[in-house]
């Protein structure tokens, strides 16, 4: 039997309550402590789990014993003699893939939601009964999880175990009346979990995402070994995320995302779905086993400060779109304007002039996860602006090099992920540094620690890729959009494409106006333009032409002056290029994964 053992209740579905007990058979004699985590990982913002802990009570052969809250995160039970249980309950009402969420329709939880760790007791063995709920309007009610199981009935209820603290909130667990979709990869059991209501193909969605786990393992060389991964996904009208796990990951997606029977096509949002899961997926090594030093050294309470999210996020965002291109799914010019969305975004956003790369992953507890009105002013994404680091140095790998960023990433498996060695601070630079023929740290110095941009378009060329930047159209997010390009540029975005300002870039005519975030616009050069009208209507001035602008600022009329700037070429377009033998085949061998 395990030294410490949970109980999860679903007791009060309607109030979104999980009835937890912790029992630890052999308790501090000094007073036994608990502590919850106040972040977990792959999400980088102090969460503070503990808020949503109501009602905690403790007992020891029948005896109620004394709890003290030391912290935030923290008890601490009264000494006993005996066996100990601490009981509390949980309020799960998050729909995020990062916390808990209880109704008459699912149940879902993190661990680091629900598990006090009883301090001194992290390796030790840990057992978790999962009881079926007795609500009448949970009949039909399966689970689904990676943890290893004991002794569970046909639908997954019944106990669990998990050999240490880290391994046991590192398996999330869902349950309801779910769809389950399998297939197989290497050997390996793989399944789709579809929670919420959908209507799906599933034969193409185990075709398509089985051929991105092939090629993510074969990059790998089939490795690690699993008994089963899960794709845990949450299926909702508008939603996108995922979180990462060592055998699985938590998505949440929209109804639209997922294709429908007879849909032979591609489109847009089916795409989105296939590479948020490939990213998930490509997690499974960048991050889950090859991880950072500082991050494994944790113990969760506090932030762990790193400047190599651009290596553990922005790596993976290089490969989740690229493997769907190695898989077959997506063709190279498709590819080709996904990468040219990411620089475009870069492009946009003043804040890749004032925030380096490595700044904004040390930033990102405090910055990534709370964006506010200023945030394209005064940061760069780790994620998008990482991809096209990763993407820069895969080239000059290939050019210069004698390597890839493919044999990087897999002497990187075999130095840190096999056996969960820890990567050091700035360790893949510098495996990339010794596996390169040539000096690499310019090239670092500068997409790293600087807001110098990156060599995209001279890199792009010595592979028999054209890059150019152009005047963008209205909604044209990059790559090969077309559209009449806009005539004027105002410097502000709108929310959900409504009247109201969402964002105001720094040095533009919409700040010389004087133009506030959250300003409702309502008539131009002295006309009112619908809601869904307004980008349309201000990319058709003309540049320097001076108009009235009418707006509420709280429910205040005011009337400002606005003078448009001439469009910038912030839009960029990659196309394949007619090239010579030697850049075709430099070209062939990286877009199919070779040497």
């Amino acid at each position: 039997m395990s030294a410490v053992r949970y109980t999860v209740s679903i007791a009060q579905p309607r109030e979104h309550l999980f009835d937890v007990r912790c029992r630890v058979e052999r308790p501090d004699p000094q007073g036994q402590v608990f502590r919850l985590p106040s972040w977990l990982r792959g999400s980088y913002l102090v969460r503070d789990f503990a808020r949503h802990v109501v009602d905690v009570s403790a007992e020891s052969e029948g005896a109620t014993v004394v709890v003290e809250r030391l912290d935030k995160r923290s008890l601490r039970c009264a000494p006993v003699s005996a066996a100990l249980t601490l009981r509390y309950r949980v309020f799960a009402f998050d729909a995020s893939v990062r916390k808990a969420w209880l109704d008459t329709t699912r149940g879902f939880f993190n661990g680091s939601s629900l598990f006090y760790c009883p301090a001194g007791c992290e390796r030790a063995g840990f057992d978790v009964e999962l009881r079926r709920p007795d609500d009448g309007d949970c009949r039909g009610w399966r689970v689904a999880t990676t943890l290893p199981a004991v002794d569970v009935d046909a639908d997954g209820f019944g106990r669990y175990r998990a050999d240490d603290y880290e391994a046991l909130i590192d398996h999330p667990v869902e349950m309801g009346d779910f769809r389950q979709i399998g297939f197989e990869v290497d050997g390996i059991a793989h399944a789709l979990v579809l929670a919420g209501r959908c209507e799906a193909d599933e034969a193409r969605l185990a075709h398509d995402l089985s051929r991105i786990c092939t090629a993510a393992r074969a990059l790998f060389g089939g490795e690690p070994p699993l008994e089963r991964y899960l794709f845990l996904t949450h299926v909702v009208g508008n939603g996108y995320g995922g979180l990462e796990h060592r055998s699985s990951t938590v998505l949440i997606c929209s109804r639209k995302d997922l294709p429908r029977v007879g849909e032979d096509t591609l489109g847009k949002d089916y795409r989105g779905f296939l590479g948020l899961c490939s990213h998930e997926y490509f997690h499974l090594w960048n991050v889950k086993r090859i991880t950072a030093q500082r991050f494994a050294e944790s113990d969760l309470g506090a932030e762990a400060y790193t400047r190599d999210l651009w290596h553990y996020e922005g790596i993976t965002s290089y490969y989740d779109d690229l493997l769907l291109l190695r898989a077959g799914i997506i063709d190279a010019a498709t590819w080709l304007d996904l990468v040219a969305e990411n620089a475009t975004r870069v492009e946009r956003a003043p804040g890749a002039q004032v925030q380096t790369l490595a700044d904004a992953s040390f930033e990102a507890w405090i910055k990534y996860y709370q964006p506010d009105e200023n945030t394209p002013n005064a940061t760069v994404s780790y994620y998008v602006k990482g991809a096209l680091v990763a993407l820069c140095l895969d080239l000059l790998l290939r050019r210069d090099g004698g390597s890839s960023l493919d044999a990087v990433m897999r002497a990187a498996w075999q130095r840190w992920g096999r056996d969960g060695t820890p990567v050091p601070e700035g360790g893949l630079e510098a495996l990339a540094q010794e596996l390169s023929s040539t000096d690499l740290r310019p090239f670092f110095d500068r997409a790293l620690r600087s807001t110098e941009p990156l060599p995209l378009a001279e890199l792009l060329a010595d592979f028999g890729i054209r890059a150019q930047r152009r005047v963008g159209a209205v909604g044209d997010g990059g790559g090969r959009g077309g559209g009449e390009p806009a005539r004027a540029w105002c410097g502000l975005t709108l929310r959900g494409g409504d009247a109201r300002v969402a964002h105001v870039l720094s040095g533009g005519p919409a700040a010389r106006a004087g133009v506030h975030p959250g300003d409702q616009l309502l008539a131009l050069d002295g006309l009112r333009v619908a809601p869904g009208r307004w980008a349309e209507a201000m990319a058709r001035l003309a540049p320097q032409q001076t108009v009235s602008l009418h707006l509420f600022r709280d429910d205040q009329l005011l009337a400002l002056t606005l003078t448009p700037d001439p469009p910038p070429q912030d839009t960029w377009t990659l196309t394949l290029d007619e090239v010579d033998d030697e850049r075709r085949a430099r070209r062939d061998a990286w877009l199919a994964g070779g040497p």
